[in-house]
């Protein structure tokens, strides 16, 4: 894979816990075909999945865009949902706003986006009121 880069593309559909996770397992199955160390895989499988399943509970779907190479896998997830109001308050564990039909299902703990930080070496957040928000990360290969 020197020098090359692989890039993925997942469409993550709104309220659908069945298919929730497919994209992070697609990911963690070509990054082991690739060769990647496991705790590479790991963390990216981590952040990947938490992320994913923010966009089913709270937006309205959206796409995930993926590039590997041999030095780091970035994850871009973009959704189309109501944004985030307080990002500082949503970093925080166990703060969620999730519904109790979510709870019920055994998600919304509050520790979405921290397991994402937790996971990754760099993670930025775009985020505006009404029309979505854009979470960027990236793993580095040590």
């Amino acid at each position: 894979m020197a020098d090359s880069c692989v890039k993925l593309h997942y469409t993550v559909d709104p309220d659908d816990f069945t298919v929730a996770g497919e994209a992070s397992g697609a990911v963690k199955k070509v990054l082991k075909q690739l060769g990647f160390a496991p705790d590479v895989i790991r963390r990216v499988a981590v952040a990947m999945y938490e992320c994913e399943i923010n966009m089913v509970i709270h937006a309205d779907g959206g796409v995930i865009d993926v590039e590997i190479t041999p030095e780091k896998i970035r994850m871009v997830h973009k959704d189309r949902g109501p944004g985030i109001k307080d990002i500082e308050k949503a970093m925080q564990e166990g703060f969620s706003t999730a519904d109790e039909k979510v709870r019920e299902l055994g998600f919304g703990a509050g520790m979405g986006l921290p397991n994402m930080k937790r996971y990754t070496d760099e993670m930025n957040i775009t985020t505006e009121l009404g029309k979505g928000t854009v979470v960027d990360m990236t793993v580095f290969v040590k």
